[in-house]
């Protein structure tokens, strides 16, 4: 009994955060008000002479007040470029270009059907989530591809769709720093990670290297699948009770013929394709490979076309094959309906450009982040003391910075150094801000894609707004957070390396 008042308390709260969160204006007008905040709060914060000693550049940081001469003009020249320049904008609709010929002519649902029928349903949800954390590989590709398909999956299988895009999106944002691999955003951090220890011990730094996290990040995509797999099944999917919408519900009983020849053709141009973009990639004089290896650019600044290709040759197989697509004007038509779909999402991209660019143009960002790293500095916490309010700052700074290189570049000039004289090595104080950073991206609405997650759930729900999705994500953000908290201090007990000659301790 006490048990299940515990999770009817808690299923209430959540209620409560969605009643409340809804009862917001629409995710529009919200980030149009959040820019006038941020336009009003630049020129109060500028007349208070609100200043900042740069941690990188060494430099004073001031307010720049958009309500000033110089800031007006720069909203109205702005606006055009914040829209096109929002990071998101091109990199959704690019890729949805390849997905929605691919699900628009059959071929997704044809596999669904096909993985349905051969996969224990019991195991899809750990797969599902598996699949987000891997995804990081793909930096973003994650966001706009397994997202939408884990509705689609979970729609297919008779299951709520929400359940399957909030278990999609917590693989994917709230396991970024988890993986198997290396991903592009170890030698990104690992970079800064080794600056800034350099300035202690730069003998020290000289022996660092991008897998200081590697062992942690295995062991990280174990735990948070098995976390997330269980809030999904238990908390969010009762939660969300049976969908009322339109079913969709996929056929258990088998693939026709012509959908099996299409898969197999299907599939046959996907290694081709594979092949093919593969020789741009792996030998040495690959174009898309540059002067360094996999993880560095031009590879990655490549995939949203590339993942455009993965999809848009298969699907015009399939659908070539299936006669679904008869001629160029069909692929037109299903291409024009995919872009015609992302019309709320195109809308909530220009407001939101306008609130990042504003926010990142009056350096009030970077007054955050700095003040809450002169905030921990001035605690005189140790030990796990010290890494809760090191976690605790972290995911707060998150709330309002979404690009994790951003934040650690003007975060780790500060704290690696702090971190070492207390004892912890950088490798472990990396790990810390992985964390942190990973855990509470899916309940900030500033994150750049929580837009895109927005405009996918409406889909299914047009009264999906922040509040629904924040009462979503928050089950995964908590769990995520208290147990990947207790795996890193229990790790730090243990003494294991967490990489490949990364101590947890530094100067021991």
């Amino acid at each position: 009994m006490e048990t299940t008042a515990k999770k009817s308390w808690f299923l209430r709260s959540l209620d409560w955060v969605e009643k409340i969160g809804n009862k917001l204006p629409h995710p529009v007008t919200l980030f149009f008000i959040f820019a006038g905040f941020i336009v009003i709060a630049s020129a109060i914060a500028s007349a208070m002479g609100v200043t900042v000693e740069d941690p990188i550049a060494g430099e004073t940081l001031e307010i720049f007040n958009l309500l000033s001469k110089d800031g007006v003009q720069y909203m109205f020249e702005s606006a055009v470029d914040n829209f096109i320049g929002f990071a998101p904008l091109g990199t959704v609709l690019v890729t949805m270009l390849g997905i929605g010929l691919a699900e628009r002519s059959g071929l997704i649902s044809a596999a669904l059907k096909a993985l349905v029928t051969s996969v224990p349903k019991q195991l899809i949800t750990a797969a599902l989530v598996f699949g987000g954390i891997m995804s990081s590989m793909a930096a973003d590709a994650g966001y706009v591809v397994l997202t939408p398909l884990g509705a689609v999956l979970f729609a297919g299988l008779g299951r709520h769709p929400l359940a399957g895009l909030a278990a999609a999106f917590a693989g994917v944002s709230g396991g970024f720093s988890a993986n198997l691999l290396l991903t592009s955003l170890d030698p990104l951090l690992g970079d800064l990670t080794i600056q800034a220890a350099a300035t202690v011990n730069p003998e020290y730094a000289a022996q660092m290297t991008y897998l200081m996290n590697w062992y942690f990040m295995i062991a990280s995509v174990l735990l948070l699948t098995l976390v997330g797999t269980l809030v999904t099944e238990y908390l969010v999917e009762p939660r969300l009770g049976k969908f009322k919408g339109e079913k969709n519900q996929l056929d258990d009983t088998g693939l026709k013929s012509i959908e099996k020849r299409g898969l197999w053709a299907a599939l046959v141009a996907l290694i081709a394709t594979s092949a093919l973009l593969s020789l741009l990639v792996v030998p040495s004089w690959g174009p898309l490979r540059g002067d360094g290896t996999l993880l560095e650019a031009p590879f990655f600044q490549a995939l949203v076309p590339v993942l455009l290709i993965f999809f848009f040759v298969p699907g015009l197989v399939y659908g070539i094959v299936t006669k679904e697509i008869k001629n160029d004007k069909d692929v037109a038509n299903q291409l024009s309906d995919t872009m015609a779909s992302m019309g709320t999402y195109i809308l909530l991209a220009f407001a939101a450009g306008q609130f990042v660019s504003y926010f990142n143009h009056t350096n009030l960002g970077k007054v955050i982040s700095v003040k809450g790293a002169d905030f921990l500095q001035n605690t005189g916490f140790e030990g796990i003391p010290l890494i809760l309010s090191f976690l605790i700052v972290t995911a707060l700074i998150n709330l309002f910075i979404g690009s994790a290189s951003a934040k650690w570049a003007i975060m780790a000039p500060i704290f690696v150094p702090i971190m070492m004289h207390l004892g912890y090595s950088p490798e472990f104080t990396q790990a810390l801000y992985r964390i942190a950073d990973s855990t509470t991206n899916i309940i900030s609405p500033l994150m750049p894609y929580f837009a895109i997650v927005i405009a996918f759930a409406q889909k299914y729900d047009r009264k999906v707004g922040i509040g629904t999705l924040i009462a979503t994500m928050l089950p995964y953000a908590i769990a995520f957070s208290i147990m990947w908290t207790l795996m890193i201090i229990i790790w730090m007990a243990t003494g294991f390396d967490l990489g490949p000659n990364a101590p947890i301790f530094y100067g021991k």
